[in-house]
């Protein structure tokens, strides 16, 4: 299952050299999951009220063009794979009116208590959705 949004790309958004800051693709990413895990039925102050956080372990983007100031941009989401421990992202941003990719990204997120713990399993409610998005392939 991919999770898709619009953004468009703000001046507040660019660097000196008039395209869009590195981090900022960051920025639309974090949204990207954000949005995924909403549209699974599960969002992050529920996951916390229920002791359960999902913090990013590992992130690793390749930048392969740069947006630019007013252009309109799509943040694609999806599963690539879960191991019981952690599941992996994999996230794209293109251009809406070319199609040119811009990033992507592969990140690694684990599930740990309010405390900071290590769950040693994904707790049972995110395994479901987990599974649940692996079975349905993602076509990008």
């Amino acid at each position: 299952m991919i999770h898709e949004f619009e953004q468009k790309v703000y001046y507040a958004d660019t660097d000196a050299y008039g395209v869009v800051w590195h981090g900022a693709y960051l920025r639309w990413l974090e949204m990207g999951r954000v949005l995924w895990c909403e549209q699974m039925g599960h969002n992050l102050s529920d996951l916390k009220a229920a002791d359960i956080l999902l913090p990013v372990v590992n992130l690793n983007v390749r930048y392969k063009a740069s947006a630019r100031l007013d252009d309109e941009i799509i943040i694609l989401t999806w599963i690539e794979k879960f191991n019981n421990l952690s599941v992996t992202f994999k996230q794209a941003i293109k251009s809406k009116e070319t199609g040119k990719t811009f990033i992507e990204a592969t990140v690694d997120v684990v599930a740990i208590n309010n405390d900071g713990k290590l769950y040693r399993k994904m707790p049972a409610v995110l395994v479901e959705v987990f599974e649940k998005a692996l079975k349905c392939p993602a076509s990008v």
